[in-house]
């Protein structure tokens, strides 16, 4: 069997001509057309109008509602943290194979672990056209020992990054809340105390139209904060797989299952892909917002005593939905709703 270091896309796509049978996906899956028309355009929502707070708060609702996807500018985090951040995680996946592996196996739980197209590699009969690093964020002080010490200035610059972040995930989950209706206090503590770092490479493939960096899917998470400089996510919706251009020093922001849960079905979970390309690496960071494993996630008793609608979904704590989610897949959500 294989190690990780030989395992890993990186190790050995600079000499493979062809797609590996294992990473060629069926005919139905694979990547159709890029759809990058303007009038296709995910929202694009200005953090910094605070004269105009309560049209912020409905613009991010909106999106919420319809797409399940937004972008956001002048959102708080430097431009000079962002591009820190995003040197450093393309440093770290341009490292040796086997440096990044020593880097990643430092806790026997693996809080911080490296593996390569899904974290079930052996088991699966298809691939993933990625590799990917992946720590806790909360507290730092007991997660950060395990993060990689190389490149020198990760842990420095990662901390920081992912404290600025988590502030400005909270915001936009009070701003939510505004928009619901519900105290914007609801996702404080146990909701959103267990965040999770995921930083993705996808290098070049010498035939992006036969395989996939990422399925459909949508998070298990509340929100998802991403930080992109290239083109490869799409998000489907009206049956069509719309392209997420990136927009210089601005994150993508989406909505996850747990928050569509929570909100009743009144926010999209939305479905979601990554695409690969012939001729550069992409790299992207993204930051999960999870609840704690014993936190209960259910639709809000505001959002159910004030409105008119049942709840449609079942109560079920985070980890046992988090479990059934990676083993059910899509289906996770049927057997929620009641």
């Amino acid at each position: 069997m294989e190690n990780l270091e030989q395992m890993l896309v990186s190790s050995w796509c600079d000499v493979q001509s062809t797609v590996p049978n294992s990473y060629v996906h069926p005919p139905e899956n694979r990547p159709g057309k890029f759809i990058v028309a303007s009038s296709r355009a995910i929202p694009v929502v200005d953090l910094g109008g605070h004269d105009q707070a309560n049209s912020t708060v409905q613009q991010i609702l909106k999106a919420c509602e319809e797409y399940g996807f937004f972008q956001v500018i002048n959102h708080g985090v430097s431009e000079d943290l962002m591009e820190e951040s995003m040197n450093v995680f393309k440093e770290f996946h341009g490292m040796p194979s086997m440096e990044k592996v020593r880097e990643c196996s430092k806790d026997p739980n693996r809080s911080c672990k490296l593996y390569t197209s899904g974290e079930n590699y052996t088991k699966d009969s298809l691939h993933y056209w990625k590799d990917a690093l992946t720590h806790h964020c909360h507290p730092l002080d007991k997660y950060m020992k395990y993060w990689p010490e190389k490149p020198t200035r990760y842990r420095e610059i990662v901390g920081k990054y992912t404290i600025e972040v988590g502030k400005l995930g909270l915001q936009i989950l009070k701003m939510l809340c505004e928009g619901l209706g519900i105290s914007t206090e609801y996702f404080n503590g146990s909701l959103s105390e267990n965040p999770v770092l995921l930083v993705n490479h996808y290098p070049p493939c010498p035939d992006p139209s036969l395989t996939l960096g990422v399925g459909k899917h949508r998070d298990p998470s509340l929100i998802t904060i991403l930080l992109q400089d290239e083109d490869g996510l799409q998000v489907f919706k009206d049956g069509e797989w719309i392209s997420i251009q990136p927009i210089t020093n601005a994150f993508v922001v989406n909505v996850g299952l747990v928050l569509q849960i929570i909100s009743n079905g009144r926010l999209l979970g939305a479905e979601h892909r990554v695409v690969t390309n012939s001729s550069i690496a992409r790299t992207t960071a993204a930051y999960f917002i999870y609840p704690s494993n014993e936190s209960f996630i259910e639709p809000s008793k505001e959002l159910i005593i004030n409105g008119s609608n049942q709840p449609l979904y079942k109560s079920i704590s985070f980890g046992d939905f988090r479990g059934n989610f990676f083993y059910k897949g899509p289906k996770v959500e049927l057997d929620l709703q009641k």
